[in-house]
């Protein structure tokens, strides 16, 4: 199944392939070619078992459903989010000994994730968990320096996240692959500038201007906040694709992690925004 979201890449592939089964276009298990389905038993065959006494297997691969979607991707947000309040309630600035080494573990972590395709509970809660403590550590900072800015950050963050599957399921923006490969050209495009910005910081100070404060900066948190927002639609695409084609349940844990990836980078480009629009 083609992914539009690149954090996925083959998973849903590779979550099937697991199941030791093939699957044809629309989700069904593949039959062989020749083989007899219909008609009479032909001459000397033994006559058939009624149909009461035929041994009965049941599947052995039960399919995701968008129930399955809900309850991982809740469990990955609350993970997150007491791990978050965990290292906030820490006393005094014991959580920055914390952030740093959890940021470049999740960062690697997800990096497993993504690229091996890995959809299983202990991988997706513990990236979860390792973010939360860096979210922590720096909501406490902003809010010390902007008191009440992390509450405003959530309040905006869910608000994209619910005007975003509101615009996803009335179909008043509809994913397709040319809006696909808009909004993947521009997620790299966003990283592309961030770069070139961190390494021209070295020589000039702010850089290129995209992360001093200023307008150019507030304008950039606004493009790189949208790019964010139309990544969710990729997102609830590929978890409606994957129920269509009769993914495996476990599935539903490698798009918890791809919807976690998206909602930590849009709160925190907001929370980012905001600290612009306050120092105005």
């Amino acid at each position: 199944m083609p992914s539009h979201n690149p954090v996925f890449g083959r998973g849903f592939a590779n979550a099937n392939a697991g199941n030791g089964q093939q699957y044809t276009q629309w989700g069904g298990p593949q039959q062989q070619y020749g083989a007899p389905q219909y008609g009479a038993p032909q001459y000397g065959a033994p006559a058939p078992a009624p149909y009461a006494q035929q041994p009965y297997a049941p599947p052995t691969t039960r399919y995701m459903t968008m129930d399955d979607v809900v309850q991982k991707t809740g469990l990955s947000f609350l993970v997150t989010v007491l791990a978050a309040a965990a290292v906030w309630a820490m006393p005094g600035q014991a959580a920055w000994g914390l952030a740093l080494p959890a940021v470049l573990v999740a960062f690697v972590l997800g990096l497993v994730i993504a690229f091996k395709q890995i959809a299983n509970p202990v991988a997706t809660l513990a990236y979860g968990a390792l973010y939360g403590v860096a979210l922590g550590a720096i909501s406490e900072a902003f809010n010390d320096l902007y008191p009440g800015i992390v509450i405003q950050a959530l309040i905006g963050t869910f608000g994209v996240f619910f005007g975003m599957l509101v615009v996803y399921k009335t179909g008043a923006i509809r994913v397709t692959p040319k809006l696909t490969r808009w909004i993947v050209g521009a997620m790299f495009g966003v990283l592309a500038l961030v770069l070139v910005n961190l390494i021209a910081s070295f020589f000039t100070p702010g850089g290129l201007g995209l992360r001093d404060g200023g307008p150019l900066a507030i304008l950039f948190s606004v493009v790189v906040i949208g790019v964010a927002a139309f990544t969710l639609l990729l997102d609830f695409d590929m978890a409606d694709e994957a129920i269509r084609r009769g993914a495996p349940a476990k599935f539903a844990w490698y798009v918890a992690f791809g919807l976690l990836v998206t909602v930590v980078w849009l709160y925190l480009e907001i929370l980012r925004l905001l600290s612009y629009l306050q120092n105005d």
